[in-house]
């Protein structure tokens, strides 16, 4: 199985940009299609953003649509979610998740493999 470990969550103001990582080990993450989630305090896990195992097809939430990008480096077995334009709704904690079966699709349930989360905060 693989563990993955989320990193590069923080506070940043309204405006502001962050980037995080999520490094995989234990197995190659080029056998999974990977996925960012997010869980606000007391809501539940939701779907941000997707790619599949090449990196050539990536699929985003309409909330963060033109604002984050998904991307991965099979090389470094890591996977990154870059946010731009930060917005205080924006405030959760941050999951990334490994699907080794389907195409990084948008149900929790489709993902076998979890991280333990970052926090993001972002202020007015």
């Amino acid at each position: 199985q693989v563990q993955l470990v989320e990193s590069g969550g923080g506070l940043v103001q309204a405006g502001g940009s962050l980037r995080l990582s999520c490094a995989a080990s234990g197995r190659t993450l080029s056998r999974y299609a990977m996925g960012w989630f997010r869980q606000a305090l007391g809501k539940e896990r939701k779907f941000v953003a997707a790619i599949t195992r090449s990196g050539g097809r990536t699929d985003y939430d309409d909330s963060v649509k033109g604002r984050f990008t998904i991307s991965r480096d099979n090389a470094k077995n890591t996977v990154y979610l870059q946010m731009n334009s930060l917005r205080p709704e924006d405030t959760a904690v941050y999951y990334c998740a490994a699907d080794l079966y389907g195409l990084g699709d948008r149900p929790v349930s489709k993902y076998e493999y979890w991280g333990q989360g970052t926090q993001v905060t972002v202020s007015s």
